[in-house]
């Protein structure tokens, strides 16, 4: 009876480990990047990275919450935020963080890395979840609360740049957008990326 109640504590250190190991055995068999496409990977990071600091800037301006706040005094927190969010990326187009260099390594990286049965399956993944709600890409725009995030394949991400947990990715049809995690605004979108 006492190891069936500790077997449980130790699954998810188990998973983690088993993930570590998974993204190791996955990286030494991805070949080498070049000097170029290490740099570009770099490049759309740091691009990630200055969303997250301005998101982090813009939120610390918003007058805060209380630990009693009613669900009202929440939602208008969440709007004055997103609105905040919104005028501070007024200028923001689409490309701003997926610039042509990094959509070509990407689309490349796709379409090159997996073969025809694992592409099969996941365009199956992420087609077969699409529901019948239209998501307009549009920047600076939430993503439906009523439509379903379509849950990344492990084994695409594992192909794609690295993500601060402040941003996923998430596909509507063959597109590819990044999204907040916290209040689901569109960041950016690239068409046609999947493999």
């Amino acid at each position: 009876m006492l190891g069936m109640l500790l077997v449980p504590a130790f699954l998810p250190a188990a998973a983690t480990a088993q993930e570590k190991v998974v993204e190791q055995i996955a990286k030494a068999a991805e070949p080498p990047l070049s000097s170029a496409e290490k740099q570009t990977i770099k490049r759309f990071e740091a691009r990630v990275r200055q969303y997250v600091k301005l998101r982090e800037r813009v939120k610390g301006k918003v007058p805060k919450l209380s630990r009693d706040s009613t669900p009202e005094q929440i939602a208008a927190f969440e709007k004055a935020s997103v609105e905040a969010l919104r005028v501070a990326r007024a200028g923001a187009k689409p490309g701003d963080l997926f610039m042509p260099d990094v959509a070509k390594l990407i689309r490349t990286t796709l379409k090159s890395e997996f073969k025809p049965t694992e592409k099969k399956e996941i365009r199956k993944v992420v087609l077969d979840k699409e529901s019948n709600i239209p998501v307009p890409l549009k920047i600076n725009y939430p993503y439906p609360d009523a439509k379903e995030f379509v849950e990344m394949p492990p084994a695409l991400l594992l192909k794609l740049p690295q993500l601060p947990k402040q941003v996923k990715y998430r596909y509507v049809g063959r597109n590819l957008m990044l999204v907040d995690t916290d209040n689901n605004l569109i960041i950016d979108y690239m068409l046609d990326a999947l493999p």
